[in-house]
C-alpha cells in the first residue's frame, strides 16, 4: 500500500511532547491497530536509556535515533530495541556533510537507512549526498512561522533531491493530509498528501512547477482522487522518493485518510 510505514511516530516531540511512559505503550498500540502504516519510534539518542525500562525482548521496538555522526558508535544497546534508522541533525556546509558521510560509512551497516537534515539553501550538501546511500531530511514546519517553507522552497528542494536520486523524509508540520491554515497559530501547514503527490510528479519527470501546484492545492477530494489514480508502479516510485514523515500524532493523519476514503474505517475500530 502507498501508505505503508509512512507515519514515523514522533510522539516525544512538539507539539505533542508525550511523556515516555505514555508514548511507548501508545506506540505499541498504534503498531497493533494500524500494522504496516506505522514506522519506527523516533527518539533522540540522549533519551534512549529512558526508553529501556519500557522495552521488551519479546516485542522489540523499532527506533529511528536522532544523533550526531560522532555519537552513532555510542548508541547503547538493548535486546528490546532495534535500530531501524538514524537521523543526523541539520548539516549546512559541504565540509560538514563530507565529514558526516565518512563517519556514517565507517560505522553504519550497509542495510541501515540514514537521513541527514538539510536547510533550504544547501544544494551543496545535496551534491555531497548524491551518489551515496544517504537520504535527506526536510523540515516542513515547527513552532515558529519561519520554520515552514513556502511551496516554492519545498518544491525546489524536493526537485533537487529527485534530480540527484536522493530519497527524502519530512519532519514537523505535516499534521494533516491537506494543506490548511491552522486556526490556532495562523500558520499555513503543508499537507502530507500534497507532498506525496508532489513527490509522485517529480518521480514521473514532471516539472517543479507541477510539484509546486500539488503543494498549493487545498481541495481534499481532488487530492484523494489523484492518489487513487496512481498506478502501482507510480505509487512505488513515489515512496522511493518520499519515504516517510515524523508526526507527533499518528491518529490525526490516519483519521484524515479515513475521512477522505483512502483508508477503510476498520483501522480506527480494530486491528488490521
Amino acid at each position: 500500500m502507498i501508505f505503508d510505514r509512512l507515519f514515523d511516530d514522533a510522539a516525544l516531540f512538539p507539539p505533542g511532547n508525550a511523556p515516555m511512559a505514555e508514548a511507548v505503550p501508545a506506540h505499541r498500540s498504534l503498531r497493533s491497530r494500524f500494522a504496516d502504516l506505522v514506522g519506527p519510534f523516533v527518539i533522540p539518542a540522549t533519551r534512549l536509556t529512558q526508553l529501556f525500562p519500557y522495552a521488551s525482548e519479546q516485542s522489540p521496538i523499532d527506533v529511528s535515533v536522532i544523533v550526531a555522526p560522532n555519537g552513532i558508535a555510542g548508541i547503547p544497546d538493548h535486546p528490546g530495541v532495534r535500530l531501524a534508522a538514524v537521523e543526523i541533525p541539520v548539516v549546512t556546509t559541504a565540509p560538514d556533510a563530507r565529514d558526516a558521510v565518512k563517519i556514517l560509512d565507517d560505522v553504519l551497516p550497509p542495510h541501515l537507512p540514514a537521513f541527514i537534515e538539510i536547510g533550504w539553501d544547501t544544494r551543496h550538501v545535496l551534491d555531497v549526498l548524491a551518489g551515496t546511500r544517504y537520504r535527506a531530511k526536510l523540515r516542513t514546519g515547527g513552532l515558529r512561522a519561519d520554520l515552514f517553507p513556502t511551496a516554492v522552497e519545498l518544491a525546489d528542494t524536493m526537485a533537487a533531491c529527485v534530480h540527484r536520486n536522493i530519497a527524502l523524509k519530512c519532519t514537523a508540520g505535516l499534521h494533516h493530509a491537506i494543506r490548511h491554515l491552522d486556526p490556532v497559530t495562523g500558520f499555513e501547514h503543508h499537507g502530507f498528501l500534497n507532498v506525496l503527490l508532489a513527490a509522485s510528479a517529480l518521480a514521473d519527470g514532471e516539472s517543479v512547477i507541477v510539484a509546486e501546484g500539488h503543494l498549493e492545492a487545498g481541495y481534499g477530494p481532488g487530492l484523494a482522487a489523484a492518489v487513487r489514480a496512481l498506478t502501482p508502479d507510480q505509487a512505488e516510485a513515489t515512496r522511493r522518493v518520499f519515504t516517510s514523515f515524523g508526526t507527533c500524532s499518528v491518529l490525526e493523519p490516519v483519521d484524515d485518510l479515513v475521512q477522505l476514503g483512502l483508508l477503510p474505517s476498520k483501522p480506527l475500530d480494530s486491528p488490521l
